[in-house]
């Protein structure tokens, strides 16, 4: 399982967790009030990311937690398509979705190498 003693100490934990705040923050701006299903969608697959991470370490096996991994590196890929949508709706200003771009790439940059070293320790 690694170095590990808790998912909390997992870098890419802690920093999908700061994000969902932001998510959370942005879309109770005003033009996302007006799409709720939208909201809902982006917040469960950001929550997704830091949920699968947690998951898949109190699994307790390397080969659950890359498999839960994977799911979370999904979530990361499905809020980055909808911070596209967000963006081309205008929902969310240019610097906005700049950061948060960044962001969520770092993150699934992360996930990505967690991955790799799991599979060469399994």
């Amino acid at each position: 399982m690694g170095k590990f003693n808790s998912f909390e100490e997992i870098n890419s934990w802690q920093k999908s967790r700061i994000f969902n705040k932001k998510i959370y923050l942005i879309t109770e701006g005003e033009f996302f009030k007006k799409d709720i299903d939208f909201v809902r969608q982006i917040r469960r697959a950001s929550i997704s990311i830091s949920s699968n991470i947690a998951e898949g370490f109190e699994r307790n096996t390397d080969k659950e937690f890359i498999y839960f991994l994977y799911v979370a590196k999904a979530s990361a890929g499905e809020v980055r398509s909808q911070l596209y949508l967000a963006s081309d709706l205008n929902y969310i200003g240019e610097k906005d979705f700049d950061d948060l771009l960044f962001e969520i790439i770092e993150i699934s940059k992360l996930i990505s190498g967690f991955i790799k070293y799991l599979s060469r320790k399994s």
